[in-house]
């Protein structure tokens, strides 16, 4: 193949006549192609080298962006409790975290607008927003609502922190550790590690039982379902015996047990006791259990053949 017959190949509008008469030949008869002139001056008006050095721009400005992220974020997580702690100023994990997420935000923002300089026909759309952007704006406003709610809500919990990460909290009847939270959800790690993704939102309108909001000890109760005709006395004794033996009950903080309420055929006993915390409160509670049980059964107590000996958490105090 010699270099002109190269060159024409390489040229959109020589390859779409060759075709052309290739075709008339064989049909006998002009076949107007049309569609094959238009894809030919598509291509001719494409400049690829422009096309491979704005990839490839764009390319670097990603890498770049994303490097910029990751560096700007630990230097922030190295460098912001020192800071802190010279200006004497109060800045838990989750005010440190909200930060660290705000700030990378804004930098991959700024690599999207110097990615969109990259690209001369998103100019006029740019433009185009920016001329319409009351309208816009309400559109966009009404379109991402819920995520503004979010990132809204999460700034609110990060300034007034009714929980915290690492803050141990009962949602809609799940308890679990708060293990993240960013600009859009919060991540709760249940006792039987799930993760419950709440958007911000809703973490900040719904009720939540924060058992470490102020300290972590915490009282919990244990109800006992006897026989009336059972020892009260003495079964009171037993409770508050097991209840002392056991490792993790803090048996300087008050302790009692308590008639909760009497029926025609059972009472119910309850045991309030205080606990190192809420990830270890039913577990003690389940072996405090235990241990009266084998005691009543030793001393001949009868326990309720009704309702079932059960455990459960008092009202916040």
């Amino acid at each position: 193949m010699n270099l002109s017959r190269a060159m024409s190949l390489a040229d959109p509008q020589l390859v779409a006549d060759q075709i052309q008469y290739q075709v008339d030949s064989a049909a006998g008869r002009h076949i107007d192609l049309a569609s094959l002139r238009l894809l030919a001056d598509a291509i001719e008006g494409i400049d690829i080298v422009y096309i491979v050095v704005t990839l490839i721009v764009i390319t670097i400005i990603i890498i770049l962006t994303r490097a910029a992220a990751g560096l700007v974020d630990r230097m922030l997580r190295n460098h912001i409790p020192q800071v802190a702690n010279r200006m004497e100023v109060r800045m838990d994990e989750t005010m440190q975290l909200m930060i660290r997420r705000i700030v990378s935000a804004a930098i991959h923002l700024i690599g999207l607008m110097l990615v969109i300089l990259q690209v001369p026909q998103l100019h006029s759309i740019a433009t185009a927003m920016l001329a319409g952007a009351g309208i816009a704006g309400l559109a966009i406003g009404y379109a991402a609502k819920d995520s503004l709610s979010n990132f809204t809500s999460g700034i609110f919990i990060a300034l007034f922190q009714p929980f915290r990460v690492g803050d141990l909290v009962d949602f809609r009847n799940e308890y679990g550790q708060i293990e993240d939270l960013t600009l859009r959800h919060t991540v709760i790690r249940t006792s039987d590690n799930r993760r419950i993704f709440v958007p911000n939102s809703i973490m900040s309108t719904e009720p939540i039982i924060n058992w470490t909001i102020r300290e972590k000890e915490i009282t919990w109760s244990v109800d006992f379902d006897l026989e009336r005709a059972a020892d009260i006395d003495r079964a009171k004794e037993i409770i508050l015996e097991r209840a002392r033996l056991h490792p993790l009950v803090l048996a300087d903080r008050p302790m009692s047990v308590q008639l909760a309420s009497s029926r025609a055929s059972e009472i119910l006993l309850r045991l309030e006791v205080t606990v190192p915390g809420r990830n270890v409160a039913k577990r003690v509670g389940n072996e405090i259990r235990e241990a009266v049980i084998k005691q009543f059964e030793a001393e001949g107590l009868p326990p309720s053949s009704q309702c079932p000996i059960r455990l459960k958490p008092p009202l916040q105090r």
